[in-house]
């Protein structure tokens, strides 16, 4: 091969690669182009990058070739640049990081060809090429996930976690532990912004709150919110009180559920910190939860059902498995604080399943949600699937991202092209978070999974990764800050509000803060 065709380590990095199994493609090393049995079909890999659209600025698709062989060899060539070709001793094919780069940046909206061999008893055995497409669209460089383990009764061991797309680095952004194995989840940020945000916690010290972050302020307000949807101005924020319980079944494709026994919709300004309800929303006889901006701020979306049973502490309640949620919108008027009235979008009657986790792409033109069998906690339930609307055109679509597993968190890139997705695929138990391209006119591409250095590495990672945010930078505050505003005596508080507008000016922050 020409010299300006072909990607060669130095010799001490060459070196330190065949030490580990790896190496460049040089000399013998690779298959020659004679004398290759062909194989009728695509090779197994492991995880699944076959015809997919990955995004630009993704990390190394490091892969494991499933196949039988005691050497393997795989060419990663675009139709500009210089192709990637790796030889190894184990299964496991690590892309170099730069060249990598290099590769996707010049193949923008163009194929690349996965060519892969493996070598047994001496023979070369040639598999069909793999073709995926680089997306022009670039995905939001950060991931922010909570990880937990896939089956829990107490607050032991809670995360929240950032990951660099590009990199594959992770990092802490709060751990419960570090709370005295406190309970944080329900993490929310102002769009894809991570200077903004709120992450509830609740712990058997430090009792239960939420901490808010807002443009490098840090503070712990003395009430704890529930699924969080923050106003597209940052000047409020819709929330839900839900009393959930978990329930363990002892037969059924359901191993457990999350059931909502009460819940009703409220928000907060963020300037006055006073909290009301939303009116429409904290009906007695009603359920309502997930609340979701449109972009423009005009509209609030959300999920309603009745409620089927009078017994609130009864766990389960009679019914609990019929409760359908349909899905609604009210319209909001920031200046005047003046809400609508519920409007029905999608009606749980006419699809015969329940209705959950809307979120309003970007641009304004798409909405996604979930829709399973019953109930308000679509990761627990085998039946869940995403779907895609058209606000545009009032249709809705079950895109063929789906898997005969449940998929249920989800989260769009900010520039309405990508979406962040949560599933239990695979095993059916541990959820991993994947990325599928939205393309402009809503057809949903083939899903990847958030790729690893290591290519093995779901095969033992034995936690969940869940309700995925994709976000432009890096959380914008330290998990030290974080730590001292959840161990800190000074809550701020949380006034409801009397009634009325409130007459405090948003442009004036809350005064209590933690550096």
């Amino acid at each position: 091969m020409q010299k300006n065709h072909r990607l060669r380590f130095s010799i001490i990095a060459a070196i330190a690669s065949i030490a580990a199994g790896a190496w460049w493609a040089v000399g013998s090393g690779r298959p020659p182009g004679m004398d290759v049995e062909m194989v009728p079909r695509p090779p197994r890999i492991s995880p699944d990058y076959a015809g997919i659209v990955l995004p630009p600025n993704v990390a190394p698709l490091n892969f494991a070739v499933r196949e039988e062989g005691e050497r393997f060899f795989a060419r990663i060539s675009g139709e500009a640049g210089e192709p990637v070709e790796i030889v190894s001793r184990s299964r496991a094919i690590a892309i170099p990081p730069g060249h990598w780069r290099a590769l996707l940046d010049c193949n923008r909206g163009r194929d690349l060809r996965w060519e892969v061999y493996a070598e047994l008893h001496g023979q070369w055995r040639r598999y069909h090429t793999l073709i995926n497409r680089v997306a022009e669209d670039e995905i939001d460089p950060y991931l922010v996930y909570r990880l937990i383990p896939p089956v829990f009764n107490t607050w032991n061991e809670v995360g929240i976690y950032q990951r660099s797309l590009a990199t594959s680095k992770e990092s802490v952004v709060l751990d419960g532990k570090s709370l005295g194995s406190a309970c944080v989840n329900c993490h929310a940020f102002s769009g894809n912004d991570p200077q903004r945000m709120l992450i509830a916690m609740r712990s058997d010290s430090l009792g239960k709150a939420t901490i808010l972050a807002d443009e490098g302020r840090v503070a712990k307000l003395d009430t704890a919110l529930g699924y969080t949807a923050w106003h597209p101005s940052g000047r409020m924020a819709a929330y839900s009180t839900n009393k959930v319980r978990q329930v363990f079944h002892t037969a059924g494709p359901e191993v457990r559920d999350v059931i909502d026994l009460e819940s009703s919709l409220a928000y907060v300004r963020i300037a006055s910190l006073e909290s009301k309800q939303v009116p429409g929303a904290s009906d007695e006889g009603q359920l309502a939860t997930y609340p979701a901006w449109s972009p423009d701020g005009r509209w609030l979306y959300y999920c309603r059902a009745p409620l089927l049973w009078t017994d609130r502490d009864a766990v389960p309640p009679e019914r609990y498995a019929e409760v359908r949620y349909d899905l609604m919108r009210m319209a909001y008027d920031l200046e005047t604080d003046q809400w609508g009235d519920p409007q029905t979008v999608l009606s749980s009657n006419e699809t015969g399943l329940s209705i959950l986790l809307p979120r309003v792409s970007p641009d304004g033109r798409f909405l996604m949600f979930c829709m399973c069998g019953y109930g308000c906690f679509p990761a627990f339930q085998p039946t869940s699937d995403l779907y895609l609307m058209d606000l545009q055109k009032g249709t809705y679509e079950k895109p063929p991202i789906n898997s005969e597993a449940s998929e249920s968190w989800h989260s769009w890139s900010s520039n309405s092209r990508w979406v962040a997705f949560s599933s239990k695929r695979g095993s059916g138990v541990f959820t991993r978070c994947y990325l599928s391209y939205i393309d402009e006119t809503g057809r949903a591409h083939k899903p990847l999974v958030v790729p690893q250095a290591d290519p093995e590495f779901y095969e033992s990672f034995v936690k969940t990764i869940s309700v995925p945010e994709l976000l432009r930078g890096p959380v914008g505050v330290s998990p030290s800050a974080l730590r001292r505003a959840a161990n800190s005596d000074d809550a701020v508080p949380v006034a409801a509000a009397r009634g009325g507008r409130s007459q405090v000016d948003d442009s004036e922050p809350y005064r209590q803060a933690v550096p």
